[in-house]
């Protein structure tokens, strides 16, 4: 298991330094002088080009994740370690290889599906870190996460902190488009998405650990329950 995550890990980094180098190039051709908003405008070829290759992205990592784990939650705690390590690694090797971002304050271009997200690098990262911490956990107690109880109100909440936190990402989509720069980041309803999912992942990992309690009593239970184990005490094995 251990090799497992670590294999995992290396991908999510390496994957992260493919589309790090990615985006040098193309800044070194449109933002020679640095990257800032607004953007520049480039041809529809191009940019159907960029649109396609985020989507390419995703489901590499997606691939990934079906190859590597056999169970729904198995696949999901692994795409979302990926994703999670993707991006923060992402803005890691940029800072690396270019010294961009200046702080975790500035602003960045996320992702263009299937509208413009913008926002500062640090609530991606945010977001990225719940992410990586839910695949953590899964794998730090695979099992009890496996039979731990997770009820459809538990996946539809987690529904509505991806919701809020994607209309914050989104919140200044028309002005990037139209060619402005970002008149603000809604922080208050990001921090209410975010902390909906973490009140979720600590809720899963609490559940987790619990079933993990309950598989070991029961084990110790059909232990001592065992005959073989009461050999010690039949009279004729004293003998």
């Amino acid at each position: 298991m251990r090799n497992r995550v670590l294999l995992l890990i290396v991908f999510g980094l390496a994957m992260a330094y493919v589309e790090a180098a990615v985006v040098v190039y193309l800044r070194e051709i449109f933002y020679p002088e640095g990257f800032a908003f607004p953007l520049k405008e480039i041809s529809i070829r191009l940019g159907a080009v960029e649109v396609a290759r985020e989507a390419a992205t995703i489901l590499m990592l997606l691939s990934v994740a079906l190859l590597a784990e056999r169970t729904r939650r198995g696949r999901f705690a692994c795409f979302v370690l990926l994703f999670g390590l993707w991006d923060i690694g992402y803005y890691l090797w940029l800072r690396v290889t270019t010294g961009w971002p200046e702080s975790l304050l500035t602003w960045d271009v996320l992702f263009l599906l299937p509208l413009i997200w913008s926002g500062p690098v640090l609530a991606p990262m945010l977001v990225a870190g719940v992410f990586v911490a839910v695949g953590l956990v899964y794998y730090s107690m695979r099992e009890a996460a496996e039979a731990a109880h997770i009820g459809r109100l538990d996946w539809l909440l987690a529904g509505v902190s991806g919701a809020v936190i994607f209309s914050a990402f989104v919140s200044n989509h028309s002005v990037v488009a139209a060619g402005g720069a970002p008149e603000g980041f809604p922080w208050g309803v990001f921090a209410a998405g975010l902390a909906l999912g973490i009140v979720l992942l600590a809720k899963a990992g609490v559940r987790a650990q619990n079933a993990q309690c309950i598989d070991g009593v029961r084990a110790q239970n059909a232990q001592g329950s065992d005959p073989k184990s009461a050999q010690g005490s039949d009279p004729k094995s004293a003998q």
